[in-house]
């Protein structure tokens, strides 16, 4: 109503009357003194708080209901993978099925061989991948530091190196019991809701895909992505150091319980 009226005096020639109400049309109305008006700030907050807290707690359901179908779809690619002793350090000790390994102090006698680890405390799986899907999954209950991942097959294994994409390396860590970082040179510190008992690892190899999820509360850990792999890759463990024997327990990897019902983390 006001802009028809302003239209309608902007046409006036009488300047003296347009000047008199001017001021009058062109003040604010319906002003207010929100001094005077109290809220309940303290019982605001709180309906908020409960708001977001019933979105988190949805949002966080659904995220695993998703992730849990995507790890259900991953564990169709299942190999069966073994330990490869050949490439094991001398420090290392694997089960006569070669489906464990730990560390231990004392170095075994052992052939020399191109393929073995001798500085750090790493083996291999026996089988390499140059194409298409594979998931396996490792048990690292009870262990403080470990290392689980892939490698491709011209990696460095006489001497020293970092874990990383650029030398070869696709890997997660453990460190002190709850540092867990993704090698991904520079490494990334990973915060995880609760502290994974079992990690599966997928790799997608034409889509440069490696992923780690945990297996038990059904959440994704990390993604390597964008990758261009051209050696073959194998499957990558460390049980590190025993420590004394606070890291004795051995790295397992165990076969996928399709029939398990994974819960939800919340």
């Amino acid at each position: 109503m006001r802009n028809t009226e302003l239209e309608q005096f902007s046409h006036t020639e009488d300047h003296l009357h347009l000047l008199q109400i001017y001021s009058s049309l062109c003040s604010s109305r319906n002003t207010r003194n929100w001094s005077e008006i109290n809220m309940k700030t303290d019982e605001s907050l709180e309906t908020v708080r409960r708001a977001l807290t019933q979105l988190q707690n949805t949002l966080q359901e659904k995220l695993t209901q998703t992730v849990s179908t995507d790890l259900k779809r991953m564990q169709q690619y299942e190999v069966d993978v073994t330990l490869d002793p050949d490439t094991a350090h001398p420090r290392l000790i694997l089960s006569d099925d070669g489906k464990q390994v730990r560390h231990r102090d004392i170095s075994q006698k052992l052939p020399d061989n191109p393929k073995r680890f001798d500085k750090c405390v790493n083996v291999l799986g026996k089988e390499g991948f140059s194409s298409g899907r594979f998931y396996f999954e490792v048990q690292v209950k009870g262990k403080i530091n470990w290392d689980l991942g892939v490698a491709r097959e011209s990696i460095e294994r006489k001497e020293k190196f970092t874990l990383c994409p650029s030398n070869g390396f696709w890997t997660v860590w453990l460190r002190n019991g709850n540092e867990y970082k993704a090698c991904a040179g520079p490494s990334v510190s990973l915060s995880l809701r609760v502290k994974p008992q079992r990690v599966g690892v997928f790799v997608d190899y034409e889509e440069g895909l490696v992923s780690f999820y945990d297996v038990e509360s059904s959440s994704h850990i990390y993604s390597f992505t964008g990758q261009s792999f051209t050696d073959k890759l194998y499957p990558f463990f460390s049980p590190e150091l025993n420590d004394g024997g606070k890291n004795s327990t051995p790295l397992i990897i165990t076969p996928v319980n399709h029939n398990k019902s994974v819960y939800t983390a919340l």
